[in-house]
């Protein structure tokens, strides 16, 4: 097979499991791992991806992967970061969830708790936990972004405002290696603020890519939160500021 069908199926690889190796690649298509290595560089000169070690990921930038994309990556892993999440969060408690994937696969694993009380920005979740009758669903006002569910603005920060939760579950684009949380919306870069402040307990849920990812606005710190749930183990300077900082890390196993 030629670079020029292997490139595209590289950039479909990559856009699914968010991260591409040289050696699966090398494997799937039965050639050498110089080439592989070549056909990654070409694609990073080209903007089409980002070299990382052993490997290459989709591009960081001021715009987010388009959300079908996002829904499809790293779905194994998300799916026991969102199985951890859900078994620190009891019964008969207040939630808010906000937008993202990460959120959405959290919402599922909470399908059969019972006197929940959910309050989301997120009209993805709000039909997910439709499922479960022993479930209050809050849908916060605002302006819906029909690219991914997500509703931002004023009126939602107003709505968010009129709540004090247990516990808020929040997702992010991008973790840098100080422990900066990242997004590309400064709307809902808001939104996630304010959530956090009228949250007792907050969780972050973000997998093992998002470290390698750049966004171009600040959520918060992880200092910020109380616990992490990721999927892989931090980088050891993250890991060493998290302890410091009191930060709970789950790691999925």
């Amino acid at each position: 097979m030629t670079q020029t069908f292997r490139h595209p199926e590289i950039l479909d690889i990559a856009r699914r499991e968010g991260k591409v190796t040289v050696d699966s690649l090398a494997r799937h298509f039965g050639v050498t791992l110089q080439t592989i290595r070549r056909d990654l560089t070409e694609l990073a000169e080209a903007g089409r991806l980002e070299r990382v070690h052993g490997g290459a990921i989709i591009p960081s930038g001021t715009a987010n992967l388009i959300y079908e994309h996002r829904r499809g990556l790293q779905s194994v892993e998300k799916a026991a970061i969102a199985r951890l999440c859900a078994q620190s969060i009891p019964n008969d408690t207040s939630v808010f969830l906000n937008i993202g994937t990460s959120t959405e696969a959290v919402a599922t694993e909470l399908l059969h708790h019972i006197g929940l009380l959910v309050v989301t920005n997120n009209i993805n979740v709000a039909n997910i936990l439709r499922a479960n009758p022993d479930c209050e669903v809050v849908v916060a006002g605002g302006n819906l972004r029909r690219s991914d569910g997500g509703l931002t603005g004023s009126l939602t920060i107003e709505t968010i405002r009129s709540f004090k939760f247990d516990y808020a579950v929040i997702g992010c684009s991008a973790l840098d290696t100080d422990g900066e949380i990242l997004d590309f919306d400064v709307q809902e870069v808001g939104v996630s603020q304010t959530i956090i402040s009228r949250a007792r307990k907050t969780f972050l849920v973000a997998d093992s890519t998002k470290f390698n990812r750049t966004a171009p606005v600040r959520i918060a710190s992880l200092a910020d939160l109380d616990i992490f749930v990721t999927d892989r183990n931090l980088p050891p300077d993250l890991a060493e500021r998290c302890r410091a900082w009191g930060v709970q890390v789950l790691v999925a196993k």
